[in-house]
């Protein structure tokens, strides 16, 4: 490595230590996908959707790195990511004709296993990677047939960063999540099965 590289290098790991010892909150943000269409058939249906988080550690989304690469203090979401995933899920049934209530026909019930920002060290310029994984299951009124089950996994890239902490991971999990509610919707099969519901 050069001089003026090391420098660089130690430079910034210097300015980035002392904002890595300090909490971060972040608020996730869901932008509904563009060009959604009223689904025919929808206006008829009300779901209830129900989200669990099921990871391990629930308080956490995140944690900041310093410029070696270790692991300091954690990042944390203002919402619950469960409340901010099932409001996402949400967001495009409406967008789409169905309605929403706990008198529902069908319900929506998803689990999440994995919802994690990693920033990635790199020489120069790093990135923040976030995964998404979670299951998804459609079922009848009485809860008691299954209509539809997917495993969605999904990430969230923000490429050539400097500073590992919220802001940066904030980017890459709400891509993460937008990611995740499109493969889900844009499975045919996912929309058949809510339409269905009406005569399960």
């Amino acid at each position: 490595m050069k001089p003026l590289q090391l420098t660089a290098v130690l430079v910034a790991s210097l300015l980035s230590t002392g904002c890595a010892l300090t909490t971060d909150r972040i608020s996730l943000e869901y932008r509904p996908m563009a060009g959604t269409q009223v689904v025919q058939g929808a206006e008829g249906i009300t779901v209830q959707v129900a989200v669990k988080d099921l990871r391990a550690d629930r308080t956490r989304v995140s944690c900041k790195k310093n410029g070696f690469g270790m692991e300091m203090a954690p990042i944390l979401a203002e919402e619950d990511p469960a409340i901010t995933i099932r409001r996402a899920l949400e967001a495009e049934l409406k967008a789409r004709g169905f309605q929403i209530g706990t008198e529902a026909i069908v319900s929506i019930q998803s689990d999440i296993t994995r919802f994690w920002n990693d920033h990635k060290t790199g020489f120069f310029a790093g990135d923040s990677v976030a995964d998404l994984n979670m299951s998804v299951a459609v079922k009848n009124r009485a809860g008691d047939i299954t209509l539809f089950t997917k495993q969605i996994g999904a990430q969230g890239i923000e490429s050539n960063i400097q500073i590992q902490g919220g802001n940066n991971a904030k980017l890459a999990l709400d891509k993460a999540l937008a990611n995740g509610v499109r493969l889900l919707f844009e499975d045919p099969a996912f929309l058949e099965a809510l339409l269905k519901a009406r005569s399960s």
